[in-house]
């Protein structure tokens, strides 16, 4: 009779398997913005994955680390593919390849590579973007309006010269970005929300992209590629904050629902705060940071400059996670 009682030891899952399952668990997600904002998120995806191998490719070599054993591990994929989905559908070709710098080059490899970067990579490189491009960042088109306005054509001459005025023609400032306006001109925003059109589009399909990165992020947590510290306890924390502050004046303040499905919410809390490398270790020590990541994402959001605060949200927590997995690693077995 076999004993079934031993601790036995399993081999641990690769970085490659892992990176696979999580490009697995971005498709509903990416599938659903190809819908809603069109083929430029295609064209996004395809440069950003494209130069990331190519400045992993170079920086390795000039590192003189192994290329084939790390270009192939899927982490600078995962990380151009995040960057990618955040950015516009209607952004010009090398907007894409300044942020995969950043991603890559900076964020990643100059903190010494995979496993030894502070930050979340492909934050740092769609921080750098949003604060030097602030125009370009803030502007997608209107939700499947490459059905009726756009053909290839138009959308390929976009990416690659980010003409103007398509992209004028076809734009709008995001909810989050429209509402945050409504309210600084002291414009309750229930009455703009609901007569605008364009915002209420807007916002219908954020609800169903979301949705669609929940399917992924739940599909991560069955093949146990992340545990439920840190996406739950950030869902949980950014509807208790954006509660109080709502029930408190309801015409100054968005409602949870809105927090939780407009902007990157979703994708925030299954796919970025969840990097294993920028953030904390401890069970405890997630939920701190999450609560962070939470907290900062809604005074950005509300009281900050940007209509989005989840990139710098995240960076500044990732900054610290020493300190948090110091303060919360559990008692060592048989010490007081």
């Amino acid at each position: 009779m076999i004993n079934q009682q031993s601790p036995f030891i399993k081999k641990a899952p690769s970085v490659t398997w892992i990176m696979m399952l999580v490009m697995l668990g971005l498709v509903p997600g990416t599938l659903a913005c190809v819908f809603f904002f069109g083929i430029g998120i295609l064209l996004n995806l395809t440069i950003a994955i494209i130069t990331a191998l190519i400045f992993e490719y170079f920086i390795l070599k000039i590192r003189n680390l192994p290329i084939k054993l790390f270009i192939t591990d899927g982490s600078a994929i995962v990380a151009a593919s995040l960057l990618a989905i955040s950015i516009p559908s209607i952004a010009p070709w090398w907007i894409i390849v300044i942020g995969t710098f950043f991603t890559i080059i900076v964020a990643k490899h100059l903190y010494g590579g995979l496993g030894s970067n502070l930050f979340n990579p492909a934050m740092i490189g769609y921080a750098v973007l949003l604060i030097s491009f602030p125009a370009v960042m803030t502007k997608w088109p209107l939700p499947a309006s490459h059905l009726l306005d756009f053909n290839l054509a138009q959308q390929i001459q976009i990416f690659v010269y980010g003409t103007k005025d398509v992209i004028d023609s076809v734009s709008s400032a995001t909810p989050l970005d429209y509402i945050k306006t409504q309210i600084l001109l002291n414009r309750p925003y229930e009455v703009n929300f609901t007569k605008g059109m364009p915002i209420n589009s807007y916002f219908n399909a954020s609800i169903i992209i979301s949705l669609s990165f929940l399917i992924g992020g739940i599909f991560m947590w069955i093949k146990k590629i992340i545990t439920w510290h840190l996406p739950i306890t950030f869902l949980i924390s950014l509807a208790l904050i954006s509660s109080i502050f709502w029930l408190v004046d309801s015409t100054r303040y968005l409602s949870p629902f809105i927090h939780l499905f407009s902007g990157g919410t979703l994708l925030c809390a299954f796919f970025i705060i969840t990097d294993p490398v920028s953030g904390p270790t401890t069970p405890k020590g997630k939920i701190f940071f999450a609560f962070g990541v939470a907290l900062l994402v809604y005074l950005i959001r509300v009281f900050g400059g940007y209509p989005e605060g989840i990139a710098f949200a995240v960076i500044l927590m990732n900054i610290c996670v020493p300190l948090i997995d110091s303060l919360t690693q559990p008692k060592v077995f048989g010490h007081e």
